[in-house]
């Protein structure tokens, strides 16, 4: 079969399906997307595109995410016209629709099967904006969300099919939008993603090696902010800190932000927080590591006596359900997203996101003692191994899903 995968992040939510694929053996796949330093798959042909137009800074803000998807929709569908030029014709169309790449390809693949990957439709009600009384929602704020939904609104007509990977993100979008899209998760590879007794992580300050027998306890956001909690997080360092004064804190994640708005501290919301709490904390105890290795995070995850993962109602990161398949104890943000995969005393434990306490208290409460609570990390990765697993669970799905669009001749054999 001819695929065409498009995602202005390669490989993104595709990172596993297109390995996959590409490893069968058979198939032609090309791969649309902005990134210069994709990562190289073998068996895939990248090709990069460049928008054909960004909005000014003075761009009228109810139409600049719009702006923004046209110029992008129309770059991708030149490269795909170019393609098509070249003897590349898909079979089928498989991409992520949030930032317009495949608004126009119904003009030049009228009859090609496509699906459309569907993550978030923006309102003030439900998700991250206005989650926080605290934070002030602007009078604007609601037209500003609904600009952003152009872009789905358009692509539900343009794709065959579209895909959420959670119940709680295609429940975001309207109910006209449900009976298109298929819920399935891009999936965990639960293979791979294990729990290790031997476990260890070197850390340049410390003259040995860090094991599970140490008391660790681990954060991860791709980068520190609060729709992930970050703040939360160090204000509840100081309690666990005191009350445990052998527990380390490894933390990961960049110093930027991925959704939402920037902290106007000068060091970022990390900055902020150090300024808050700082003084409160024994920093020969707190490791701030940066974005690591995809092997090293898994290290880290294997040696953690308590992983805490927070996160405003928003996308569900892929980190929660790699942590659970390795088998961490983890607390977590009592949020709607999370209580799709996880239940408070079976799976792991929840906490109100606004109580830095409570989760102080939690972490303390496993640390002190670890057998009460054994039973959460074998059970995480049941669930996961259950429900999300990539081999198993979730790529017979999508393989079904583009099967029901081809001419039978296509059609892969569902794994």
């Amino acid at each position: 079969m001819k695929l065409l995968f498009v995602h202005q992040n390669m490989p993104g939510q595709y990172r596993e399906l297109v390995q996959w694929l590409a490893a069968q053996g058979g198939h032609e796949i090309v791969f649309l997307t902005q990134r210069l330093n994709a990562p190289k798959i073998t068996g895939v042909r990248t090709v990069v595109y460049k928008t054909h137009h960004k909005p000014g800074e003075d761009a009228y803000a109810l139409s600049k995410t719009w702006e923004t998807a046209a110029g992008n929709g129309f770059g991708a569908v030149t490269a795909l016209r170019k393609i098509m030029a070249e003897g590349f014709t898909p079979d089928i169309v498989i991409g992520h629709v949030g930032w317009g790449e495949m608004s126009f390809f119904r003009e030049v693949l009228p009859k090609t099967p496509m699906i459309g990957f569907f993550e978030y439709f923006y309102s003030v009600r439900g998700g991250p904006v206005g989650f926080d009384p605290k934070d002030e929602v602007s009078d604007h704020a609601p037209y500003i969300m609904h600009g952003h939904n152009v872009v789905p609104l358009l692509n539900i007509e343009a794709v065959d099919v579209g895909h959420s990977p959670t119940i709680w993100q295609r429940d975001r979008f309207p109910a006209s939008f449900h009976d298109k899209i298929y819920v399935c998760h891009d999936g965990i590879r639960t293979d791979k993603l294990v729990p290790d007794a031997k476990a260890s992580v070197t850390l340049g300050r410390i003259g040995r090696p860090l094991t599970a027998e140490d008391e660790i306890v681990t954060y991860m956001a791709r980068n520190l902010e609060t729709t992930r909690g970050f703040h939360q997080f160090m204000r509840a360092l100081p309690s666990i800190q005191k009350a445990r004064p052998n527990a380390r804190i490894l933390v990961i994640g960049g110093n930027d932000a991925s959704y939402g708005g920037k902290s106007k501290h000068p060091g970022g919301l990390r900055g902020q927080m150090e300024t808050e709490v700082g003084h409160l904390l024994d920093w020969d105890r707190l490791h701030f590591l940066g974005q690591v290795p995809y092997k090293n995070y898994q290290q880290i995850i294997q040696i953690s006596a308590c992983h805490i993962y927070l996160t405003m109602p928003f996308v569900l990161s892929w980190s929660l359900l790699e942590a659970m398949s390795m088998q961490a104890t983890i607390v977590a943000s009592d949020v709607a997203p999370v209580r799709e995969v996880m239940t408070h005393g079976e799976t792991g434990q929840l906490v109100d996101f606004f109580d830095p306490e409570a989760l102080a208290a939690q972490v303390v409460e496993i640390l002190a003692r670890p057998a009460d609570f054994a039973h959460l990390g074998p059970a995480a990765r049941q669930h996961v191994v259950d429900n999300y697993d990539f081999l198993t669970v979730c790529l017979p799905e999508h393989i079904r899903q583009m099967n029901a669009l081809v001419p039978e001749d296509l059609r892969i054999p569902v794994p």
